[in-house]
Order: C-alpha cells, then structure tokens, then sequence
C-alpha cells in the first residue's frame, strides 16, 4: 500500500505545480494612438513590443503566460469608464483625464487607479493649442468672442481655451478631436482648441494656423500612465515590467527620433513631419518617466481649475500618485532638459531643415542659418523646424511668423507676438531677407 500510495502523492502534487506555473494573466492596455505624447505607454511600446519581451521573460521565473491586449481610443474619456468597470488594467492620457480618471475611481477606495509615471511633459503647456482656419482674420483669442470653439471637454485642450479665455465669451462645442477638425474646416467652428497632434497635423496640412500657443499660459502640461490599483496589487512583477518597456521605448525614441516617428506615423497615418515636430530632438514634448514635482505641483493646482468648471468634485494628488513602483525602476531626476537634443547650436534657437530627397533633417544653429542655408541649397525643402523666439515652442519655419531684427529673422508661432516685434514677413519674405 505504501509503494502505491507515494507515487500516486507524487503525481498529484506534480500536477498542482503544474496548473499554478500554467496561469494565464491577462493584461489589458488603453492607450491613444494618434495623442503622439503617449507613445512611451501606446504606439511605440507596442510596436516595439518591448512589454511583451519583457513579460516573457517574467513568464519564465514565474511559470505563467502574459496575455496582452491593447484597446485604441480617441481620447482619455472611454479609457476611464472601463477602467471604472475592471476592463481596462493600465491606461495612458493627458493631465485633465488623469485627473478626472482618480476623481471618478476615488470612491471605489483599494479598486480605484493610481498614476504611476509620466509620459511625456511641456513644461510651459505647449502641448495643447488653439488654431483657426488659414483666412481667419483672428489675431487673438478676443477676436473669437460670441464664436463657436471646438474642443472636447474635459480635456486638456479644453482647459487650455478655458484658462486662455479668461473674460472672453465663446460657445464651446464638445466634439472629439477628428470630429472638431472637421468643424474647422468646414467653416462650422471659429476655432478649435486641441492636444498633439492634431494642432500640429491640421496646420502641416495648411488647414490651419496657430492664434494661441499653449506655452504662453506658462504652465506645465503632461501626460500619464494609470493603472487600476488592485491590479498592482495582484501584479506587481507586471506593472514594474510595464515601467520598464516604457523606459525602454523612452530610450530608443531618445537614440533613434526619426525611426520612431516614422514608427508612430505608420501606425497613426499621421505625416511623419508632424510626429517629428513634437517628439523628435528639441521637440514639444519632453519624454521622461519622473514623476518631477514642479509636475506633481501643476496636477494639484489643476484640482481646483476643474472643480470650477465643474469637471471632478475632488482629488487627493498625493494619493492618486503611487510612486513606488517607479522608484523600483528608475531613481527619478528634477531635471526639466530634454534628453532628446539637436547636434547644434543652443537648445533655444537650434532648428532642422529637412530637404526633399534627403534621409534625415540637417541640424543648424539658428533660425537665421536654416533660412540661408535654404537660399544656398536651391533645394526644395520637405520642412523645418524652428523654436519660437519668446516661448521655445518648435514649429514649422514655413507656417510661423517672421520678424527681421537687423538682419537676425526671429520666428514666432502666433501673428500677435511677431507684432509686438516688428513687422511681421511671412516664410517667402523671411527667405528673402536672409539671403545666402
């Protein structure tokens, strides 16, 4: 009886072991395509499959299958209301729908979402602008009194026209991004006030132009990663395995900039010069994973900013951000210089010119240089790229205003702030007066 009895003790606890190490772990990520600041935790990173490659070899010290799904959206929105309802395990979006994300989940106490990282940030808010159609006669955001604005609320697109207005009446029409640039261009919109890319994307397409860059309000703009909280607690080992693909990505959008945009506008069907225009070198976004304070402080103060206006009722900031699992990852910097830089000149006037035919932009010093370098080359040029002269913001040299200070050409990405220095030339006339 003994002899019988072993063996068959054996075989059962055998297969025990084998039906725990055999545990399939499903893991569901919503994520935003075409919001190009998110591309660390949605386009890039699981293009790149840096998760899955990483979950893999979790899966070989556990015994378990990691099974991944990525859900697309729109907007941060849809992504909060499945992660309310358990659907959704990790989920990337902007400032306002992180926000907005804890506020909701904040009743559900332990089942609520925590924000774990950061995406990508602008430390002024350049991430989000207000633009109108090509012939509008608009100068400033009070040119758009008692006209209709798109803008999809509760985003922070949304707070940047609000914040931006002040006093200035407008109706705000709550559209998604694609369906308000829709609205601009059929001429059903005076305005629209959006996130990346889209601003960018309608203005490369001269759809649009720039009436108010996002920069000058001087706050912080970001975007995020959020996880269901009891999904953390379940697993860990996952979501440190998710940090650790987002570094990943990080790193190879740092070492390769134009491989990953062209990665990013394959999937989008977004022009690579406009996800260039935001995350290559120097570009509006900064893609760094540290929860920095000077970003921790923005989210608090946009607490109260959306309970006036109606969109949470209210938030715990340092609750909401569980920083733990990131400190196992990375040790986390204050530093606000983007990683990603153009091999000349200064951050602060470095420009890139990109000519038809050529496999990458040619970095030069200054605006000024990029404009005689064009003249010298004869070249059609595919487009460039140029940091405003006040607020830093990188945009299109052929879509920016010029001002001529005693033969130095300054770009700026509104017609009010060229004003303010001069008389304002446009992309041709800016050529001209550079000369070779």
């Amino acid at each position: 009886m003994r002899r019988l009895l072993l063996p068959l003790l054996f075989l059962v606890t055998a297969c025990g072991t084998g039906s725990a190490s055999g545990e399939k772990v499903p893991v569901v990520i919503g994520y935003q395509s075409k919001t190009i600041n998110t591309v660390t935790a949605g386009t890039l990173l699981r293009d790149k499959g840096f998760f899955e490659q990483r979950l893999k070899e979790l899966g070989k010290k556990t015994g378990k299958t990691y099974e991944v799904t990525w859900q697309d959206y729109d907007t941060g929105a849809p992504i909060t209301a499945q992660m309310i309802a358990g659907k959704i395990d990790i989920g990337s979006m902007g400032d306002f729908p992180l926000l907005i994300n804890g506020s909701r989940t904040q009743k559900q106490g332990e089942d609520g979402t925590r924000m774990l990282s950061v995406t990508g940030y602008n430390a002024k808010g350049g991430l989000n602008t207000v633009v109108v159609p090509p012939n509008s006669t608009a100068k400033t955001l009070a040119d758009l009194a008692g006209q209709k604005v798109s803008a999809s609320v509760g985003s922070a697109g949304h707070g940047t026209l609000v914040r931006a207005l002040g006093d200035v009446k407008v109706t705000v029409e709550n559209q998604q991004p694609s369906v308000g640039a829709s609205a601009l261009q059929s001429g059903n919109v005076a305005a629209l006030s959006q996130f990346v890319a889209w601003p960018g994307a309608l203005v490369f397409a001269k759809q649009a132009k720039v009436l108010f860059d996002g920069s000058a309000l001087n706050l912080p703009t970001l975007h995020g990663v959020v996880v269901r909280n009891r999904f953390t607690q379940q697993q860990p080992d996952v979501v440190r395995e998710f940090l650790r693909a987002q570094l990943d990505a990080t790193k190879f959008l740092h070492e390769k900039p134009l491989e990953a945009a062209e990665i990013v506008a394959k999937a989008t069907t977004l022009p690579v010069e406009v996800v260039y225009l935001y995350n290559g070198p120097n570009g509006v976004s900064t893609f760094d994973l540290s929860l920095k304070s000077v970003l921790r402080k923005a989210l608090k103060e946009d607490v109260p900013f959306l309970k006036s206006i109606g969109n949470i009722e209210e938030l715990d900031v340092d609750k909401f951000i569980d920083d733990q699992p990131l400190k196992d990852v990375i040790a986390g910097t204050e530093d606000l210089t983007n990683p990603a830089k153009i091999a000349a000149g200064e951050p602060a006037t470095a420009s890139e010119v990109w000519f038809d035919g050529e496999a990458a932009p040619r970095p030069v010093a200054t605006p000024t240089e990029l404009l005689k370098l064009i003249n010298s080359e004869g070249k059609k040029v595919r487009t460039g790229y140029v940091p405003d002269t006040e607020l830093g913001t990188r945009w299109f040299a052929d879509h920016v205003f010029w001002v001529n200070d005693n033969g130095k050409l300054l770009p700026f990405t509104t017609e009010a702030a060229a004003a303010r220095h001069g008389a304002v030339l446009t992309f041709e006339q800016a050529l001209a007066a550079a000369g070779k």
